[in-house]
């Protein structure tokens, strides 16, 4: 089976394409764009460049895997209503992965942290230990994340404030598209429905409605 696995919650646009067998998983092409400011621009382009190079045409995947947060609002809306879309008008199903959980698969050793640039000087952020989440997600600033007991830690948020944080950092700053595809392995092998893609904010967007205008005449 082959599934498009897509990732949209950091400034790491990422479109992978990988094979599913019951021996293991193979990511067969990935593109990983970093610019947080161009997910809608640079999106689909991936997605058909993976296809491209894997061989294959949308009518060959079998489902979708999306990463849905936690991540900032405009970004991570893009990735997941792609993966919806697709799922659709394919007639596929499509599911969804933390993408902190992504960030932590087949990372060693542990207890880890894992935090994600959340912007405005906060991380996302989760625990784990024995290749489970133990705590998070949540978002808070750097010095409020507990890191008593941690081993090490990883993510985009734990390099920006590694001195705050100030535990060993690991290479891996964002979701990888096998950490992706191995956390929804089990349901796309078994067939299971496909899920409602919703996205977690932990907070809300930057945006907001203007206030009503005064009047200026009386």
């Amino acid at each position: 089976m082959h599934v498009l696995a897509i990732d949209t919650s950091s400034a790491a646009v990422t479109a992978a394409v990988a094979e599913l067998s019951e021996d293991g998983i193979e990511v067969l092409a990935q593109r990983v764009t970093i610019d947080a400011r161009a997910h809608a621009e640079v999106l689909t382009p991936s997605i058909e460049a993976g296809l491209r190079e894997a061989g294959l045409t949308v009518r060959d995947l079998a489902a979708v895997v999306a990463g849905t947060g936690p991540g900032p609002f405009t970004g991570l809306r893009v990735g997941l209503a792609t993966a919806a879309v697709l799922g659709d008008t394919l007639g596929i199903p499509t599911y969804g992965v933390l993408s902190l959980d992504a960030i932590a698969m087949h990372l060693t050793p542990d207890p880890l942290l894992v935090a994600g640039d959340a912007r405005r000087q906060e991380v996302y952020w989760a625990r784990y230990a024995d290749n489970a989440r133990r705590a998070g997600p949540d978002v808070g600033r750097p010095e409020t994340v507990g890191t008593s007991g941690l081993a090490v830690m990883a993510g985009a948020g734990a390099r920006r404030y590694a001195d705050v944080l100030g535990l060993p950092l690991l290479d891996r700053d964002y979701p990888t598209a096998l950490g992706l595809v191995t956390l929804a392995a089990d349901r796309v092998r078994q067939g299971a429905d496909s899920e409602v893609l919703t996205p977690l904010y932990l907070r809300r967007p930057d945006a907001v409605e203007p206030a009503a205008r005064k009047a200026v005449l009386q």
